[in-house]
């Protein structure tokens, strides 16, 4: 027998309480679109796949550090002006100052570590909202950027990145590529598409697994046993949800929204250094509007904008959908313009059907 008193939850809306549930239904929906209309033009051969991969894996990469955020409840707004102002401390340190690439990303870590702490120090002491502080972070930062690279080099593109990394320890570890042997394998037995001429000819046209993608998987790994295994995970999910309450069960609130700044952070370096290994070179305007990217990539994957729920999952289907959509209208033909208006469409649906999901689950009118 049902306890009136219990709010009675059909098996429908138990299903789409998941985060994922939305992002899940959107992958499919984009997929079987642009396999109908850009299904012939090479976007599901595997270079095409390749593209959209590194693609997603760029928005991921930065996703997962804005949906722990998130889910503790804040924003940073910073993220874009940060890969550009890491991406021009490496080539600086690098290039300019002739330091090993190693110390130049282990330094523009440090940094961005040290800039993460200082925005989420800020927001805790000063009681101002994340997105005050960390807009005018987007300024400074941005700023500061380009003021660094023209005052060192009188120009804002710094390359020659690519040459001072050669040898280096640490660099193929953001611009390397992985199971080369296993692609030419596949080469071998005619699975993959091998170049017909020029000095590369017989090497297949897909080399291996870039970087880039590793890193985006295992910080989705990373993210999700975090938040869904651990102890902190709660913490975050407690942060969000109500900060008050949490303090008075003993939750470090504080504590664990400084660390969730520095690991969104931590991501935009990763992001900004595997760009500047790929290019070889940095610029003073990369980054730009990613803030944003990032947060509509963890809004289609369910999290709410109050905070308190989410899924790294869910902001990872997103982070795929945008990969593919941006790639498959380039495939299709299509305006490359469109994008934009794909992201605020897409936002804008799915935070109606956020919002909806959060009154359910609050029992909210």
């Amino acid at each position: 027998m049902s306890d009136e008193r219990v709010k009675q939850v059909s098996k429908l809306q138990r299903a789409m309480i998941r985060p994922e549930l939305g992002a899940i239904a959107g992958v499919v929906l984009v997929f079987v679109f642009f396999f109908m209309i850009a299904g012939d033009s090479g976007m599901f051969a595997p270079k095409g796949i390749q593209n959209w991969t590194v693609v997603s894996a760029q928005f991921a990469i930065i996703a997962v550090g804005a949906c722990l955020l998130m889910i503790a409840g804040e924003f940073d707004l910073s993220v874009g002006s940060m890969i550009g102002f890491a991406g021009i401390i490496i080539a600086i340190l690098s290039v300019q100052w002739g330091l090993p690439v190693w110390v130049s990303i282990i330094a523009a870590f440090i940094l961005c570590l040290a800039l993460g702490a200082l925005n989420g120090f800020l927001v805790i002491k000063t009681g101002l909202p994340s997105f005050i502080v960390t807009l005018a972070f987007l300024y400074i930062l941005r700023g500061l950027t380009i003021w660094l690279s023209i005052t060192t080099t009188q120009k804002t593109i710094i390359g020659g990145v690519k040459q001072a990394a050669e040898g280096d320890w640490l660099a193929p570890l953001f611009g390397g590529t992985i199971l080369t042997g296993l692609f030419q394998w596949f080469a071998d037995l005619g699975l993959i598409d091998t170049f017909s001429r020029g000095s590369r000819m017989g090497q297949p046209v897909v080399e291996g697994v870039p970087m880039l993608v590793v890193w985006a998987i295992g910080l989705i790994i990373f993210g999700q046993f975090v938040l869904t295994r651990t102890k902190l995970g709660n913490w975050i999910f407690a942060s969000g949800g109500d900060a008050e309450a949490a303090r008075y069960v003993g939750v470090p609130v504080r504590r664990v929204k400084i660390a969730m700044f520095m690991f969104t952070a931590f991501c935009a370096c990763v992001f900004a250094t595997s760009q500047v290994m790929e290019f070889g070179s940095a610029a003073a305007d990369r980054g730009l509007l990613k803030e944003f990217e990032a947060i509509i990539c963890v809004v289609i994957g369910g999290a709410l904008l109050t905070g308190g729920y989410g899924s790294v999952v869910g902001a990872a289907l997103g982070a795929l959908i945008f990969g593919v959509v941006q790639q498959g209208l380039f495939f299709s033909g299509a305006e490359s313009s469109l994008f934009r208006v794909f992201l605020g469409t897409i936002l804008i649906l799915a935070v109606i059907l956020n919002t909806y999901i959060r009154r359910m689950i609050t029992g909210e009118r």
